[in-house]
């Protein structure tokens, strides 16, 4: 009788695995919301797996060429976190636009919205590019680079920074699926984008050094939009946006731009929090920021599939506010944050006890690997709270709220954490050790402050 039980629910579980990764739109106001959860973040969670890939692969290779060559990447990265801030303000603002109207039953209506969000990213995109062409070097320099550093690098951050459309499109549409349900074409895109990096990354740093990795990086995510372009307007999914869905509504783009802007300066917040961080321990030498970079990589290989996990509650918060049933939407946020703990709490052992073994697997240089093994054990004993606090921002950002998180950020990240960190590692001389300290305890308040907030309920009555 135990077996047969068994193996029903095995049966089951892989049925839902099946289900999970096709790409059907899915109902998820109604049934399980451990189904939901289930069938949105398995999607999700491999999406997210592949973003965390692009990371890891570039470093890979790129770690071979030096210290140099790493400190480029990890300067040059913290420049793409603020181009990621804006990827992930449109994603977050078109996603919570599309699930509130899938929701609402009005598709029209959604595709409408996605690619009102689109004509957003091409103009951001545009700057951005510009700014890449012809202020590189200077750019690498502000960040401290020495005149070594720049000499190899500003090719390699010329063409990531002109080619930032790739990077905009692929989180942006991205975000347009997962409003939608359709979390399976998310997750395929960034799976085909990742094998054609994965296959040029060492054949055009062969060939080009450096630049190679870049340009690898590029193409790869070009295919990969490509693929999502498709979809978008030739796909079976619920979302399909058509030419006229482009033609500038004024209302409607000041509502996705108001989203978005708060959505976009939440994460820019974040992430010029975490190019002060690098700027601190630049100060420290290449091989510091190198070992920094390593860990940072590896971190956030494991933050992605978390940061998954919990856009599945975006779009269940967004899903059910839309079709006006608010307690579902919190009950799935407070399970969602539940199994991300779990998860979390497993990777942070996983680094405390290994992460001398997965440093090594990058660059075996003594200094960089020293830095790189602090990092990993001091920033992964805040994983907890890394992924409590994950569910708990996508939350208030499913629902079109926001401003709570940009606020939260922009105080923990912006008035404590950076004057923490200098002070720690600067005026303290605790070094490279300060600044992680400080990373650890600035995202426990934020996960702290998120969840007293949450509890209020007010994101619950918020119209988009």
């Amino acid at each position: 009788m135990t077996n047969h039980i068994n193996q029903n629910n095995n049966k089951t579980i892989w049925t839902y695995l099946k289900e999970s990764l096709k790409s059907e739109h899915q109902d998820f106001t109604t049934g399980s919301i451990r189904k939901a959860i289930f069938m949105l973040a398995i999607p999700m969670i491999l999406e997210m797996c592949m973003e965390s890939v692009f990371a890891v692969v570039d470093i890979f290779f790129v770690g071979k060429l030096g210290a140099n060559a790493a400190a480029t990447v990890g300067l040059t990265e913290s420049f793409l976190a603020i181009v990621y801030s804006v990827a992930f303000g449109l994603s977050m603002g078109a996603s919570a636009l599309v699930a509130r109207r899938v929701g609402e039953k009005n598709p029209d209506g959604a595709a409408k919205g996605g690619a009102q969000s689109l004509l957003l990213s091409f103009v951001v995109s545009i700057l951005v590019s510009c700014m890449g062409l012809f202020f590189s070097a200077q750019l690498l320099g502000i960040m401290g680079a020495s005149k070594e550093v720049i000499a190899i690098g500003v090719n390699y951050t010329r063409i990531m920074l002109t080619g930032n459309i790739v990077i905009m499109l692929l989180f942006l549409i991205n975000g347009i699926f997962r409003g939608a349900g359709d979390a399976t074409i998310a997750m395929r895109s960034l799976w085909l984008a990742n094998i054609c990096n994965i296959i040029l990354c060492p054949v055009l740093i062969h060939f080009y050094g450096l630049p190679g990795a870049a340009m690898a990086t590029t193409v790869g995510r070009a295919i990969g939009v490509c693929y999502q372009v498709y979809h978008l307007f030739k796909g079976k999914g619920i979302i399909k946006i058509h030419l006229h869905h482009f033609i500038p509504d004024m209302v409607l783009l000041k509502s996705v731009f108001k989203i978005a802007t708060t959505a976009t300066m939440q994460f820019l917040v974040s992430s010029a929090s975490w190019i002060a961080m690098s700027r601190i321990i630049s100060t420290s030498g290449s091989d510091a920021v190198a070992g920094y970079t390593i860990a940072i990589r590896l971190l956030i290989f494991f933050l992605m599939p978390a940061w998954g996990l919990s856009n599945a509650a975006a779009t269940l918060v967004g899903q059910n506010l839309g079709a006006k049933q608010p307690d579902r939407a919190e009950k799935s946020v407070w399970l969602t944050a539940k199994y991300n703990a779990i998860f979390m709490t497993i990777v942070s052992l996983l680094f405390i006890t290994c992460a001398e073994f997965f440093v090594r697997l990058i660059n075996t240089d003594v200094e960089v690997v020293k830095t790189g093994v602090l990092a990993l054990r001091i920033i992964s004993m805040g994983y907890i709270f890394f992924g409590v606090g994950m569910v708990m921002i996508n939350a208030f950002n499913g629902a079109g709220d926001s401003k709570t998180p940009t606020w939260i950020n922009l105080f923990w990240f912006w008035v404590f954490q950076i004057p923490f960190a200098y002070l720690l590692a600067q005026v303290l001389h605790m070094g490279p050790m300060g600044v992680f300290i400080a990373i650890v305890i600035a995202q426990s308040l934020v996960t702290v402050t998120s969840v007293i907030l949450f509890k209020k309920g007010k994101w619950k009555t918020v119209k988009i």
